[in-house]
Order: C-alpha cells, then structure tokens, then sequence
C-alpha cells in the first residue's frame, strides 16, 4: 500500500458567540479553525486527520509534505514518523499528520484505531473541561447546572495577574460548589502566550503556593503550572506539591516526555497525540506510565476530529482511571461548532461517552459540512508529483531520484 494523494483543507466554523479562551489572554476567538488532511491510498483508502490553525498560516505546507509522503507505505509507521520529523526541521510541527495514517491501517483492518493499540470497546466518564475564566460566583453556578447534566468532575481556569486572586478564584469556586463536584485547575503556564493581555509567567514559589493553596481547597489535579520545559521546576514542584502535578500536552513528543519521566516531572500525563508526536509516541507514553506507576489523561482542547483521536488513546488505555477531558464552554464553545465538520460528540445524562465502533479513528467527514465550512487549497497526486519534479529538476535529475528511491 502506498500514498497516492493528499489534499488539504483550510476549515473555518464560525462560532455563534465569541469565545475568550485562557490560554491566549484577551484574545477574542470568533472561529473554530483547522487545517484537514485527506491522505488517499492506491487501494482507494482514505484518512483523515486535522490540525489546530489561527488562520491560513500551512497556506505552503503542500508543497513541503508532497515529496515525502506521496509513495510512502502509510502502515509504516515508524517511516511515517521519521519522514513527518523530517519534514519538520525548518518549522511547522507536523505530528498531527500521522493520525490520518492509522485512520488508514483501521479501515483496511475493519478496527478501530483503540483495538489495534490494544485496547477495547468501554464507556469512558469525562470531565467537563471550561476554556474560559469567570467570575467565581458565576462559575459556581455554572458548575452546578452542568452537574445536573451528569458531569461528575470539572476542571477550571485561572489567569489572574495576582496569586491571591487566583487563590480567591478557586476557594469561592470549592465552597459554592461543595463536594457536589470533584475539581481541577489548569493555570495554562506550559506555552504562555501574551499577544494581547501580558499576564507574567509563574515561578517556582508562585506555583509552590497555588499548589498549597489547591490542596488546601481540595483540587484533585493542576495543570501546568510551569513552563512546560522547565524540567528541574515541575520535577521540584511535584516533590513537594500535597496536590497531583501533570502536565506535558504540546511538547514535542517522546523526545521531550522521556525527560520529564527520567527528571518525574508529573503526576499525570496529558499528552495530546494532535502536537505531541502523534498517535505512536503517545501511546509510549501511556506504557511509561504504566511502568513508571503515572496516570495518563489526553489533553483535547483541539476540534472533533482531535478529540476523536485522544479519545482513542483513552481507550487504547484499558488501566486508565481518570475521566476524559470534554471541552465546554457555553455558549461559545460547543460541540455543534468544535466538532464543525463531522457529528457532534454528547456524553450520555451521567457524563459518560458511549465506545464507537466505526474502524479507524472513528468518526466520518460530513461533505456537506466540509464544503459549507471548507476550501480546499492542495491537492497533489503521484502523476503531479513527477511533473513537479521534472518541472524543477529536469528530466533526467528526476529520472535519478526515481532511480535511487526505487533502490532503497
């Protein structure tokens, strides 16, 4: 089996009312956007993976992916890999391609991805995972009407320029909400962004003392509360930390997460497989935890088609006891619009997600969503590629390239 196309798609979801997420301060967030992939094969096989765009900023990804991937065997992993790194040295991050291929190897199996990584059809809980930060008192009330939904646990969001504010944040938080819900917090300090509002970076003492003050309050995890390659101050942190560290959703992959095991920088792990080495390093590290005796919790903060590919990953994790992040906010970040081109995804009225069954990833594109939402902006084939290269190279430059791949 090899690659014979791939096209790419700018997708833009207009949200119904503006979302104002945490972790870009001040940032109005009118659109859900993503970059979509369709990789087709020579058995007439197709898969797809998205990811994460501010705009059309891959508008020339194209032109780097075409001589990599076309002719590749898209069930060669380690070579989809080697060649997506590769293609990654003079910039985009491109992990999130390789999903698309397991997408592939799960239909021509008739699996879904989970069942060849070694997993099994389950319900799986979820948390209600919020993007934005609110008002304590507003937040509580909104807390507590989703709990009537059937969500059990909920993360939070600080960003406050003050650290006895985001103290006050979650003791008003934990007291009107009770034990009626088991909380988190995410202080969104892994990969600051300060484009619009500069709220400072954290140090070691400022996150030694909101972890105090989240055990104090009975906060069953945080998030990120350091750069997240600072690998000494989480792995410092989590030693004295009375409440679980986690941590590590958009490094760089098994490269990067093999340190933080080796330096024990986390409680949980939360490696998105959209940023962080795709679906293959991903679940390396979900075996590290199990030797290492961590917990292992996806990030999915991405759209649908990220979520249904962590949500693999969670089931691929049969000892996995932490719920499932499910993002939420109303009424800007819901699932008609994350999800944008594919069925929406609802957790049933006791905040669990019913297993699929579809092979592959799991989820099917809705064309007429795609093309509502959608526009194509490249699309090369095997015949494109050799008229490319001749193109540019001449003839016979690309009659030697024929030749020497041919004999690898």
């Amino acid at each position: 089996m090899k690659i014979k196309a791939i096209e790419l798609f700018h997708v833009s979801v207009p949200l119904a009312k503006t979302f104002w997420p945490t972790w870009i301060p001040g940032y109005p967030q009118t659109h859900n956007r993503f970059t979509l992939i369709k990789i087709t094969t020579d058995d007439g096989i197709t898969g797809y993976s998205a990811g994460s765009a501010m705009g059309k900023e891959r508008e020339g990804l194209g032109d780097l992916l075409g001589g990599y991937l076309i002719g590749a065997d898209p069930t060669d992993i380690d070579r989809v890999q080697s060649l997506l790194k590769q293609a990654g040295f003079l910039g985009w991050r491109n992990f999130w391609i390789e999903p698309a291929c397991w997408d592939i190897i799960g239909k021509k199996e008739g699996k879904p991805v989970y069942e060849l990584l070694g997993g099994k059809a389950r319900p799986i809980d979820t948390y209600l995972s919020t993007g934005e930060m609110h008002d304590p008192e507003k937040r509580v009330d909104e807390l507590l009407a989703q709990k009537e939904k059937g969500f059990k646990t909920a993360k939070l969001r600080v960003k406050n320029r003050d650290l006895h504010e985001d103290i006050r944040h979650i003791e008003v938080i934990r007291k009107g909400v009770g034990d009626q819900l088991k909380l988190g917090v995410d202080a969104n300090q892994g990969w600051l962004v300060s484009i619009v509002d500069r709220i400072p970076a954290w140090d070691f003492n400022r996150a030694r003392d909101f972890a105090s003050a989240c055990a104090d309050n009975d906060i069953g995890w945080l998030e990120e509360p350091l750069d997240s390659r600072d690998y000494d101050g989480n792995a410092a942190l989590k030693k004295v930390s009375r409440v679980k560290i986690s941590g590590a959703e958009l490094n760089y992959g098994w490269d990067e997460i093999k340190i933080m095991f080796e330096k024990d920088c986390f409680h949980i792990y939360q490696p998105d497989a959209v940023f962080a080495g795709g679906i293959a390093q991903v679940k390396t590290v979900i075996d590290a935890c199990k030797t290492y005796n961590r917990e292992y919790s996806p990030h999915t903060w991405t759209n649908g088609i990220g979520f249904y590919i962590n949500w693999n990953l969670a089931l691929a994790d049969r000892d996995g006891t932490h719920p499932l992040e499910f993002p939420l906010e109303e009424p800007s970040w819901i699932p008609e619009f994350r999800e944008g081109i594919i069925d929406p995804i609802l957790p049933d009225q006791n905040g669990r997600l019913q297993p699929f069954t579809r092979p592959g990833l799991g989820f099917e594109i809705n064309p007429k969503l795609l093309k509502k939402y959608g526009k194509r902006f490249y699309k090369l084939t095997e015949l494109g590629l050799k008229i490319k290269v001749i193109r540019e190279k001449g003839l016979k430059a690309a009659l030697d390239i024929k030749k020497r791949k041919e004999s690898q």
